[in-house]
């Protein structure tokens, strides 16, 4: 037995839509796109999201802000779980639930009653088999340290990619984390691996972002992404920036685009898969040559109530600041070449911003 989620209520249009949505046959062109295909090109779609912290938060001089942080406990107390559920309008929405219940129940245990050591069980729990419970707890990492109690919150749930039969969902989250009387703040970013089957979507693997450790010296454009409020950062995005091992186009980029947007990133390097889901392509991410944005001026990309207009300039403001390949929920023309832009069902919840060098 494998995880399985209940389906959620079906978006404006029903089933149908969805069915059309997967079944059309206008795949991702895209010769080097960094973030991977999906079946026909995507309708935009509401998603519930994890609630931001109010306007003007900012984080510790030097580390980025996370769009859902926890606010700050009393000491040795942890804030309450927040459990993500995706909106009536995604594409796939059970795929995106099944990799994040998961996810939040290999992370989060209370005092006394969890721990790496019960990660098989509370898989277990879920309805998988007891061999790929211990199968996924041993790929779990990051999910669950050594500590006393835990609480993971899921910032978002985005494609890495979409296929009829199979699927990457990425799951940028944070943890607190309490031993003794100690909290701790921390997180990673996911790629969970789905299959499609008779009774749903099932979760099949984990691959949990590992960032490589601070850079000895961080250059310029590297510490003003770090500082710049405008330009929100998961754990693993931040701590790909602060490991030296993202591009300087992506920096640059980056800091262009917050001179006119407040923009909250889901994945650079850390947790994305290693190739163009479904091809034998290599990604941009993992060189660090890319990021996904699934928030612009704080409504989510994959909110049809966000405006196109908004979306669509984002679009183009990122081709103008180097990109050779943006994607995102709409099809744009124009550009640089055939494949400056493109859509597709895996980019219908999130831009992507890939850079050749």
């Amino acid at each position: 037995m494998v995880i399985r989620s209940a389906a959620c209520p079906a978006p404006p249009g029903g089933v149908g839509r969805r069915s059309l949505l997967l079944g059309a046959a206008a795949w991702c062109t895209a010769a080097a796109a960094g973030c991977s295909p999906g079946p026909g090109a995507s309708a935009a779609s509401p998603a519930s999201r994890t609630t931001p912290p109010a306007a003007g938060t900012r984080a510790p001089a030097g580390v980025a802000a996370s769009p859902s942080a926890p606010a700050p406990a009393p000491s040795g107390r942890l804030p309450a779980a927040a459990p993500w559920r995706p909106g009536p309008g995604e594409i796939e929405p059970a795929a995106k639930l099944a990799a994040v219940r998961l996810v939040e129940a290999l992370g989060t245990w209370p005092s006394g009653r969890g721990g790496p050591g019960s990660a098989a069980a509370r898989a277990a729990a879920l309805g998988i088999a007891a061999p790929l419970a211990a199968r996924l707890a041993a790929q779990a990492g990051p999910l669950t340290p050594a500590a006393d109690q835990a609480v993971l919150r899921v910032i978002d749930a985005q494609y890495g990619g979409l296929l009829p039969d199979a699927a990457s969902v990425l799951v940028p989250y944070t943890q607190s984390t309490r031993s003794g009387s100690a909290v701790h703040e921390g997180g990673t970013t996911v790629d969970v691996r789905l299959a499609r089957t008779r009774a749903g979507w099932a979760v099949t693997a984990l691959h949990p972002g590992r960032p490589g450790p601070p850079a000895a010296a961080l250059g310029a454009s590297a510490r003003a992404v770090l500082a710049r409020p405008r330009i929100e950062l998961p754990p693993a995005a931040a701590a790909d920036v602060r490991s030296g091992a993202v591009h300087e186009s992506v920096l640059r980029a980056m800091l262009r685009l917050a001179d006119t947007y407040r923009m909250s990133v889901s994945v650079v390097r850390s947790g994305h898969p290693t190739n163009v889901f479904g091809t034998g392509r290599p990604s941009d991410h993992p060189p660090g040559r890319a990021f996904d944005v699934w928030r612009v001026d704080g409504r989510p990309v994959v909110d049809p109530a966000t405006p196109r207009s908004l979306i669509t300039a984002f679009m183009r403001a990122a081709a103008a600041a180097g990109s050779y390949n943006v994607g995102g929920p709409v099809r744009l023309s124009g550009g640089i070449g055939p494949n400056q832009f493109f859509s597709d069902a895996t980019h219908h919840d999130h831009v992507h911003v890939g850079f050749a060098g």
